[in-house]
Order: structure tokens, then C-alpha cells, then sequence
């Protein structure tokens, strides 16, 4: 039988770049936030339970906006990112305000989830297809094994009219297994073709076609000791005293380089979009419409 699948949810930073989770605008033409896409797609692929991460200070909010109307649909819980939830034996600098990052976020997850698991981020949209990809791949997962996946999107299918953006550009080894995922920045598609910026503001070209990380992963609970072990290290070399993240990519790829973790990149023809900017809000909302017209979602998506 196919394992038992959660998807984990990372929205403790949702909305933030516009106010808060009250200012976060509908991309459906029923009130759906991008949040409620992601959780209908991994329903139909077959994951029987949503853990939502977030600040207990927000869960109130997080409840009205979103949170009551999923658990009519499928079972949800909550995991909290406290600044103060570190590795036995550490103490919260007093100077650190700034929440740990996506590392941590996941970490969260770790009390109420014990089965074969899903992470994305709550502000984007991934597509049914790449559910679907990640679904085949827990299904069979050994839930004690250290064997992960992340779903790749072709770099082409990730950008932003409205300006620049970053992106984890993945490297495999033949066989279909990441070797190494590279940051670029200020990653541009303009009428001079696809190129990023290095740190000395040269411009280099890209193809298009490179597979990116959009942070969609699929783990087994073997990672939550892991992490904790990356965290513990994290901070015992003092990156945390102040504004440093405990990033969940760079923890991977550490795993993935020290031999202590397998992930296997699942490709995907799905076309990625998020809210990077405010001007990108009328291109998800258009491109939801549709997806509407196509008949791959219906036009209220939890009926009603």
C-alpha cells in the first residue's frame, strides 16, 4: 500500500511582504488564496494531511483567512516557529528578532508529522502535475531512510514580468540525483534573452532550460534529526547571532555533499508562479482564470 502523506505547509512569513495575512488578495475568482490550490492539488494527488507552520501570535488570522475553510476539506494541524525553539543547549541572542528561516520552519513540523512528507512554500503556486510527481515518489519512500526529492521546474517557467529574481539552479548526476544546487541572483528575462547578475554586477547568459529549486520538497521524518544536527551547527559557528538564516536548501545540499542524504530531482512541465512583486498578483490571478476555462480547477474550488 502507498504510505500515508502530509503536506507541510511553511506560512509563518505569509503575506508579509504586503501587511500581513488580512492584505494577502485572492488569486481565484471565489476568494481562493494560492494556499487553497496548493492544498486541493495535494488532496487529489493523494496527501490525507495538511500541517500549516506558522507564528502562534498569527494563528488566530491564519484560521479566519485560510485555515478553518481547509480543515472542512481535509485535516489540518499546526506547528509554531518560535525564535526561542533551538538545539538543547543553546540560548536566544539577545540581539536576534529575526525568525530562523525555512531550516527551523521545517524543524517545527517535526512533532506533528510521522509519516512520508511534502514542504513548500505557502505563497506559491507549484501545479497539479508536480504534486502528482512528488506524490509517486512517497508513495514508496522507506520512512526511515534518508532518501529525499525536490521538484525541479524548468527556469523558463519560473520568472517575473515585473522584475528579478532568485533561483537555486540544480546540477544531477546521470543518474537523476542532485550533486549540487547554485544560488543565482537577480535572474532577468528581457528582450536580450534570459541572464543573471554576479556579485560584481557582470551579466551571464542563461539558457532557459536550466532545473530550478522552487523549494518543493519531499522528505522522510529521518530528516528532523538531521536538521536538528545542521541547526545545532549552525549556531555553534555563531551565524545566528544576529540576522543569519538557517536556510532549508543549504542544509540539504550540506547532507547531499557529506554523503548523509540521497535527493532525487523530479522533473516537471508545471509552470511556477508566486507574488514576488505586487504587480505579479494580476498574472496569477490570470493565469488561475485560466486554468478555470481549461477545466483544471472549477470555478469555486471547494463548491459552495
Amino acid at each position: 500500500m502507498p504510505n500515508e502523506k502530509t503536506l507541510v505547509i511553511l506560512a509563518a512569513g505569509m503575506g508579509s511582504r504586503f501587511g500581513g495575512l488580512k492584505q494577502v488578495h485572492p488569486a481565484g475568482p471565489s476568494g481562493e488564496l494560492i494556499i487553497d490550490y496548493s492544498v486541493y492539488d495535494a488532496v487529489r494527488a493523494g496527501f490525507s494531511k495538511v500541517v500549516a507552520v506558522i507564528r502562534e501570535k498569527n494563528e488566530s488570522d491564519f484560521r479566519e483567512a485560510i485555515g478553518d475553510r481547509l480543515s472542512r476539506h481535509v485535516p489540518v494541524e499546526y506547528a509554531f516557529q518560535h525564535l526561542e525553539s533551538l538545539p538543547a543547549e543553546h540560548c536566544l541572542p539577545s540581539s536576534r528578532t529575526k525568525p530562523w528561516g525555512t531550516g527551523q520552519a521545517a524543524l517545527a513540523a517535526a512533532g506533528v508529522t510521522d509519516t512520508p512528507f511534502a514542504v513548500i512554500n505557502a505563497d506559491d503556486f507549484y501545479g497539479a502535475g508536480s504534486y502528482s510527481r512528488l506524490a509517486g515518489f512517497l508513495d514508496r519512500a522507506d520512512p526511515s531512510a534518508p532518501n529525499y526529492s525536490l521538484v525541479g521546474f524548468t527556469l523558463r517557467r519560473t520568472l517575473s514580468e515585473a522584475g528579478a529574481v532568485s533561483r537555486g539552479v540544480c546540477e544531477s548526476d546521470h543518474e537523476g540525483y542532485l550533486k549540487t544546487v547554485t544560488e543565482r541572483t537577480r535572474i532577468i528575462g528581457d528582450g536580450n534573452g534570459i541572464h543573471h547578475e554576479s556579485t560584481d554586477g557582470v551579466a551571464h547568459g542563461l539558457s532557459g532550460d536550466e532545473v530550478v529549486s522552487m523549494n518543493m520538497w519531499g522528505f522522510t521524518p529521518a530528516v528532523f534529526p538531521q536538521l536538528e544536527n545542521r541547526f545545532d551547527q549552525f549556531l555553534k559557528a555563531g551565524r545566528g547571532a544576529d540576522s543569519g538564516e538557517f536556510y532549508l536548501p543549504e542544509a540539504i545540499n550540506d547532507l547531499v555533499d557529506e554523503g548523509e542524504a540521497t535527493v532525487q530531482v523530479l522533473s516537471t512541465d508545471e509552470d511556477w508562479f508566486g507574488v514576488t512583486y505586487r504587480e505579479d498578483l494580476e498574472g496569477c490571478q490570470r493565469a488561475i482564470r485560466d486554468r478555470i476555462e481549461t477545466g483544471v480547477y472549477p470555478e469555486k474550488l471547494w463548491g459552495g
